[in-house]
């Protein structure tokens, strides 16, 4: 039976403690700062709540003291996973996190040498579960050359200005609005503004706008430096979204005040439990000395587990870092210091029993290769989803 830290209750936190615990196979400690938001997460015979604030590094690193763990999760805000990924290598545990911060994630690697605990940050949706599609997908080709990963967490009904609802950390948001990342252009990892390089694309009838975001490629740029022409991650949302976050924070300047423009956000854009998540991702390049094109595209919705119906962006969160500390935990030996999300296999992925959760569908190019490898998906069942991009303006794509 795995020993689990959870650190955080929120929206996620409380999801990956229901996950866990479902399985018979880990006990789960469900910290929070404020008890009562631990104690509202599903009731299970293996899920402790505990009053701890992770903000504070001399109180956790005497709660691991004192109760050994085989793994923390980090759920919390992402300028807080440095301080939780050193207590964990003090500690001698396994940690995992679902930071989309470049800057953040650089930190945890350092702390990760040299160490025989694994330290995986990133294994959420995006960055985490998009950069696994990709990789799988580039791994089709004799010469891939150009990457596209592109992933959209909407509500199903938009009816706000923003076309857009408040389901995720509304911190990891403006984070992902406000900085620069990180794109492969002519072969070199180059830097590229957020809320640039828009572009629109048409999934099953349905048009989106796609933009630069930051840190959705995790670290798959840095693995596939100089072996593509092109790699980039942009965020999509339905047409409109792009200009008005523009306003708010170039026009109005509110990247310089982000505590305004959460508050902002958070007392105008509501929440939904209807939502759906996008994942998109393309690869251009040479087989068999032909240029071709994969794709893969699938749609996630909420779903029942545990008794409570959580959002699309929850279970999608979720399963992706539950299915990578379930494959690391099973074979720690070779999962050691950094851990980059694309060593893991797409087929490992939605075989696993919390990945499975995103094994709705998907384009039948790369559906059909995992039936042929011998994945659990019914090859008749297989969503036929197509795709087209068009680009605007200057941006690359």
């Amino acid at each position: 039976m795995y020993r689990i830290l959870v650190l955080g209750a929120g929206k996620i936190g409380a999801l990956i403690s229901a996950m866990l615990a479902s399985s018979d196979d880990f006990n789960v400690y469900l910290a929070d700062r404020d008890l009562r938001l631990a104690e509202q997460a599903p009731s299970h015979p293996r899920i402790t709540p505990v009053e701890l604030d992770a903000a504070e590094p001399k109180a956790l690193g005497a709660w691991l003291a004192d109760h050994p763990a085989d793994a923390v999760i980090s759920s919390l805000p992402y300028y807080l996973n440095v301080q939780v990924a050193r207590a964990a290598r003090r500690a001698g545990t396994h940690y995992f996190d679902l930071t989309e911060d470049i800057a953040v994630t650089r930190e945890v690697r350092r702390i990760a040498a040299h160490t025989p605990m694994s330290f995986a940050p990133q294994c959420g949706l995006a960055p985490g579960f998009i950069s696994i599609v990709a990789n799988e997908l580039m791994g089709h080709f004799d010469e891939p050359r150009v990457v596209k990963l592109r992933v959209g967490a909407l509500p199903q009904h938009p009816n706000n200005v923003l076309k857009y609802s408040l389901n995720w950390s509304t911190e990891g948001l403006i984070n992902e609005y406000a900085n620069v990342g990180q794109a492969i252009i002519d072969g070199v990892i180059s830097e590229v503004l957020p809320l640039e390089g828009r572009e629109e694309i048409e999934i099953d009838g349905t048009s989106y706008e796609a933009f630069n975001t930051s840190g959705g490629l995790g670290s798959l740029a840095e693995t596939h430096a100089g072996r593509v022409e092109r790699m980039d991650y942009k965020t999509m949302r339905y047409p409109g979204h792009c200009e008005q976050m523009r306003l708010l924070l170039n026009g109005l300047k509110l990247r310089n005040d982000r505590d305004t423009l959460k508050r902002i956000l958070e007392n105008a854009v509501p929440q939904t439990l209807q939502d759906v998540v996008v994942i998109y991702a393309s690869v251009e390049g040479l087989q068999e000395g032909r240029l071709r094109e994969e794709n893969y595209v699938n749609k996630v919705y909420p779903q029942v587990i545990a008794g409570r119906l959580w959002s699309a962006i929850q279970v999608t969160t979720a399963a992706g870092v539950c299915s990578v500390v379930d494959l690391i935990l099973a074979d720690p030996a070779a999962y050691q210091g950094f851990v980059a999300m694309e060593r893991f296999g797409l087929k490992d992925i939605v075989d696993n029993r919390f990945g499975r959760h995103f094994a709705q569908g998907g384009s039948s190019a790369l559906s059909a290769r995992l039936v042929a490898a011998g994945a659990t998906r019914d090859p008749d069942a297989v969503d036929d989803t197509r795709a087209s991009i068009s680009l605007e303006g200057a941006g690359h794509a």
